[in-house]
């Protein structure tokens, strides 16, 4: 029921509108009586949907740094119990709780955000975004009008934002409103690991696993489209390819790790086999990643990432000229690397691949694309401390 409520009012432009001015007066009345917690320190990440990524990062650096020893970490989360924590306090999303707690925090610490859809900030906060990825499909006020999904209301009030490339923050900068002074150009944390990683991870990965060492890996990560719902609004992915016909002419040289957007809420007629495995609720992209050999994906951020590694990386552009009509690009990924826009020229590229030789156009992918990455936890929270401590 209640992501039935959630999603009516993000597609719902009249109900949004209510509730943003509704709540929006309410919250910032109630920041009148909430007195600020100079040690408090609030995280999110994917407005309370999982303890990962970027925030997840800086968290555990902040952690284990002694000029932080003082401080009261919060994570929120929208079901708290599904998540341990070492460390810090976990909160519920939405409650009267998580609202003063937002308002008292000395700082917020997100990849997406923490006003859950409205405008308000604490009197003496820090607002730090590392946000979640490099766009391809269009973001913020560059999206159609006619897109609903996207609305966004009053003014940006992010203090610092994390850019891994200037690409990245010329686009940020106009679509999200930030000034480009406000963007810190380190990259982004969650991103250390992959640039770091050791190459026998890659087969300790594959063991936890379970994935035969002598089969490539393929990692297919497709994003969302917000015009694909179920009953409930919920926005759902049914797989774009015949599984059955992947095992059979694939399976003797890969397995195919499949990995939906979080935005999802569900992945419709996907078998489960030793050729085919629904790693959407795996809690790690990262492992996923390092364990992989190939990239499949359309227009997700999740190439920027991928690239880090100088890997094999395949573009599956179905539904491109759809997609581009409902959502929008910024460029055409099919110009950067190799792939395919049909099942049947993907399945012959794959049984034709040398992955070896697809590595140059991922390594010029990156080079334009990602300019700063390695070491981001440690520099995020140095730009943190500066403006707290």
């Amino acid at each position: 029921m209640k992501r039935k409520i959630v999603n009516f009012l993000k597609y719902n432009k009249v109900a949004y509108t209510a509730y943003y001015y509704i709540m929006s007066v309410a919250i910032n009345f109630l920041k009148l009586f909430v007195k600020p917690d100079d040690k408090l320190v609030l995280f999110n990440s994917f407005a309370g949907r999982k303890y990962d990524d970027s925030p997840k990062a800086v968290f555990e650096a902040m952690k284990n740094d002694s000029r932080f020893s003082s401080y009261h970490f919060v994570w929120a989360f929208h079901q708290p119990e599904q998540f341990d924590v070492v460390g810090a306090e976990k909160i519920k999303t939405d409650g009267l709780l998580y609202f003063i707690t937002a308002l008292k925090a000395r700082v917020w610490i997100t990849n997406s955000s923490v006003e859950r859809g409205l405008d308000f900030k604490g009197k003496n906060t820090f607002y730090l975004n590392t946000w979640h990825g490099t766009p391809i499909k269009k973001m913020g006020t560059d999206i159609a009008k006619g897109n609903q999904s996207f609305g966004s209301k009053g003014k940006n009030k992010t203090d610092i934002m994390n850019t891994q490339s200037e690409f990245e923050t010329n686009v940020f900068s106009k679509c999200f409103g930030i000034p480009k002074e406000h963007f810190l150009k380190v990259g982004l944390p969650r991103n250390d690991e992959l640039a770091n990683y050791f190459k026998n991870q890659r087969n300790e990965l594959r063991l936890k696993l379970g994935i035969p060492l002598d089969k490539k890996v393929i990692l297919y990560c497709p994003t969302f489209r917000e015009y694909e719902k179920d009953e409930n609004l919920g926005v759902v992915l049914a797989p774009p390819m015949d599984l059955e016909k992947w095992k059979t002419m694939l399976e003797s040289q890969y397995v195919l790790l499949f990995r939906a957007h979080y935005e999802v809420s569900k992945v419709m007629d996907i078998k489960e086999n030793e050729f085919v495995r629904n790693v959407t609720d795996y809690p790690s992209l990262n492992e996923l990643m390092i364990a992989s050999d190939i990239l499949i994906s359309d227009y997700s951020s999740v190439f920027f990432d991928f690239s880090i590694m100088d890997k094999c990386m395949l573009y599956f552009t179905y539904d491109y000229d759809k997609y581009k009509e409902k959502r929008g690009m910024y460029f055409d990924i099919r110009k950067c690397i190799s792939g395919a826009s049909n099942e049947e020229d993907l399945l012959t590229l794959l049984l034709e691949l040398n992955v070896e030789n697809e590595i140059p156009k991922t390594e010029n992918f990156r080079k334009k694309y990602v300019n700063y990455y390695g070491n981001a936890a440690v520099q995020t929270m140095e730009c943190v401390a500066r403006n707290i401590l």
